[in-house]
């Protein structure tokens, strides 16, 4: 198995869109890449931490490749976007792409970079190792299966897709 950490706005609904890919075996919402220990949603809630709300996804390779899953993952955000995704706002919203392995550097690059020529705006989606990550309260956990009505700003085709993308 192989993990990696992915902001894209709110982890509800990333973690709604991720977790229905064949080869996902796991995911978990939890906060990444900020500056306190052990941080609550109301702290990160307040962008005084520093975290991205952000879903840790554990994948099978050899079901899923990388590359599949940030070709995914790109279709949820617009990454031109700076720390907002649709009605969300503040830094905790931002996008980021956190890697706990050097060996996935070549992929996220090559990703990055022929997403970058779909766009005349620079994309703002970070690249970093994955430096903290905090599991977010139960109640964040598969949120959106707990909440079928709750909000997501992935529209429903896409979850669609994701379902029917690698079958």
């Amino acid at each position: 198995m192989k993990e990696i950490y992915l902001a894209g706005g709110c982890f509800w609904g990333t973690q709604h869109f991720l977790k229905q890919i064949r080869g996902v075996v796991a995911t978990r919402t939890g906060y990444a890449n900020g500056s306190t220990e052990d941080p609550t949603y109301e702290q990160v809630y307040t962008d005084s931490t520093g975290y991205a709300e952000t879903v840790a996804v554990e994948y099978d390779p050899t079901e899923v490749s990388l590359e599949l899953l940030l070709d995914l993952y790109f279709r949820t955000i617009d990454p031109t976007s700076l720390n907002r995704q649709g009605e969300d706002s503040g830094t905790r919203y931002r996008t980021g792409i956190y890697y706990t392995s050097e060996e996935d550097l070549p992929t996220i690059r090559a990703v990055m970079e022929r997403e970058s020529a779909k766009y005349a705006e620079p994309i703002v989606v970070e690249v970093e190792p994955l430096k903290k990550f905090y599991s977010a309260e139960e109640y964040h956990q598969d949120y959106l299966d707990k909440n079928p009505a709750g909000y997501c700003h992935i529209p429903v085709a896409l979850m669609e897709y994701a379902r029917e993308a690698n079958k």
